[in-house]
């Protein structure tokens, strides 16, 4: 799985890096972006081919649910069933986008605490979480746009810490991963698959990432196994 992510470059770095129009005033850079939080995303223009910017919440609220308090279990979306399943098959077809961030964390179990590690792609670039979007009305007729993220299988990276990764797209797979002609899920689901492990590193990090509140530089930063923290799980 995936719940937390890094996503520290300020907007306009993400605006030229994706090639992308924006309707966000700001990004202020995150160390420990959690569930249930706004985060920012990239969808394609419905009728022209090009990129917007702009916020959802983590957490993917069916457009059929009666309220939204599923959506911090539904933070991801495993890639082998999601084309099978009622919270993710209309979205898959219809509804990607992308979930962009700069690193993410898992926690290695050992013994009783659980160890963080941060993973980052080409030492600390840019990229983009394979994700699908939702809207929801609520019951003041309001619209909630939120999101999920695809996981898939480890890579040999990953694998060392956990069994799942998200997935993380090329950015040859962009284009037609967001287009919103490209209805047939067999198609896209090609595209979710582990990432190229020669292309990862991971390093231990402190439990500072495991509070919600620790929203900082330190959250990322490289750590001594041996001197790190105990988690606090």
């Amino acid at each position: 799985m995936c719940g937390r992510y890094r996503l520290s470059r300020r907007k306009q770095i993400i605006e030229e890096h994706f090639d992308t129009t924006s309707d966000i005033e700001d990004w202020t850079p995150r160390y420990n972006v959690a569930p249930t939080q706004p985060v920012p995303v990239i969808r394609q223009n419905p009728t022209e081919p090009t990129r917007h910017l702009s916020q959802m919440l983590w957490g993917l609220i069916p457009s059929w649910s009666k309220d939204p308090s599923g959506a911090a279990r539904l933070i991801n979306a495993r890639s082998e069933t999601a084309h099978a399943l009622p919270a993710f098959c209309e979205a898959l077809k219809f509804r990607r986008c992308l979930i962009l961030a700069d690193g993410f964390y898992e926690w290695k179990r050992a013994g009783k605490t659980k160890q963080p590690y941060c993973f980052e792609v080409h030492g600390g670039q840019l990229f983009a979480f394979a994700g699908l979007w939702e809207g929801w009305k609520d019951p003041s007729g309001t619209w909630i746009q939120t999101c999920t993220i695809l996981t898939t299988t480890p890579n040999a990276v990953t694998l060392a810490v956990h069994d799942r990764m998200p997935v993380i797209l090329a950015p040859s797979d962009y284009d037609l991963w967001l287009d919103p002609g490209m209805k047939d899920t067999k198609v896209v689901s090609e595209f979710l698959k582990p990432f190229d492990a020669i292309a990862m590193r991971s390093y231990p990090v402190s439990s500072r990432v495991n509070h919600v509140r620790n929203d900082d530089e330190g959250c990322a930063s490289a750590v001594d196994v041996a001197e790190a923290q105990p988690g606090l799980f």
